[in-house]
């Protein structure tokens, strides 16, 4: 195994080290990952370790030495394991189908634990937050902030419409900033729009 001060020679090095350090990197992230994800299956850490591999090796030049060589290695491949998990969940559930869903849920799932005062206030809030959704957002803020309140990362919203990353974030920030406006053009204050 490599030293830890030795690895970013290794992996930038000539191809017999920079194979060798690949190899060992290889090892120390599959056996972790196996403890991270312990419920899926050889094929998923294979995966993801090469994944893993190839985004660390791609992004040797970002690494600023705040931790070890390791632990930063392994944080790249714990969210490249997670990133597939959600990719794998998402994977059979169509954008329509996460919106249609959302826009049927109705206040009737408020927390019926609250005294009524409170429970028919919140009730009137998810109401007021439909009715901007549907009248005051465009089909895509819709979409994806519809997308979003389901639970659907926004990387995976983004694949399905063809955005990136950023436009899918100012798609959303600028939806959010219009239902909240919209909401307190209303009457709504932030203490209502605040959860507890």
């Amino acid at each position: 195994m490599a030293v830890e001060t030795d690895w970013i020679e290794r992996l930038s090095g000539e191809s017999s080290a920079r194979d060798a350090a690949l190899a060992d990197l290889r090892e120390l992230l599959r056996a972790k990952l196996r403890h991270a994800f312990a419920s899926s299956g050889d094929d998923f850490i294979e995966d993801i370790t090469q994944d893993a591999l190839l985004k660390i090796h791609s992004q040797l030049d970002a690494f600023e030495g705040r931790s070890k060589f390791t632990t930063w290695a392994l944080t790249i491949a714990v969210r490249v394991g997670y990133t597939e998990l959600r990719r794998m969940r998402w994977k059979d559930v169509s954008l329509e189908q996460v919106t249609e869903n959302s826009a049927s849920v109705d206040a009737g799932r408020v927390d019926s634990q609250n005294e009524p005062a409170a429970s028919a206030a919140r009730k009137q809030l998810v109401e007021a937050v439909h009715t901007i959704i549907d009248e005051n957002l465009t089909q895509k803020q819709r979409d994806v902030l519809q997308a979003e309140l389901a639970g659907m990362p926004q990387e995976e919203i983004g694949r399905r419409l063809g955005m990136n990353r950023n436009a899918i974030y100012k798609l959303t920030y600028d939806a959010r900033k219009k239902l909240k406006k919209e909401l307190e053009r209303r009457g709504f204050s932030q203490e209502d729009l605040s959860t507890d």
